[in-house]
């Protein structure tokens, strides 16, 4: 939850930044939890557009773990829309991809759920 990141849009050059929220039900492969960053980073550093990032990660945990299910939930600032263009500073751009029992409504809004719970520290 709230994986924070940093990428280059590939359209404009300039950089959109923001959190991914990944979740993955394992069916025997678990990997430690920094691998989650990790997977992020190395699809971020390519210049890239938020959608297939979404969709890069999804798609390598599901083919390299082989999980019941994974959903990737991204948030992000793009400078393309905040400093060009239609300058709307503070506008967040929201994707998601899944796989697996993320397609059934109850596993998904699950996890949006828990995306919405504040810690309790």
């Amino acid at each position: 939850k709230e994986i924070p990141f940093y990428s280059m849009c590939a359209h404009h050059f300039v950089p959109f930044y923001g959190h991914a929220h990944i979740a993955y039900i394992p069916e025997s492969t678990i990997v430690g939890l920094s691998k989650l960053p990790r997977i992020l980073e190395f699809y971020g550093k390519r210049p890239q557009l938020q959608e297939r990032l979404t969709e890069q990660v999804a798609e390598f945990l599901w083919s390299k773990l082989k999980p019941q299910g994974v959903m990737v939930v991204i948030e992000a600032r793009h400078l393309c829309v905040e400093m060009r263009g239609v300058k709307k500073p503070g506008a967040l751009t929201t994707t998601s991809a899944l796989r697996g029992c993320f397609a059934d409504r109850m596993v998904r809004e699950e996890f949006l759920a828990l995306l919405s719970r504040k810690a309790a520290w």
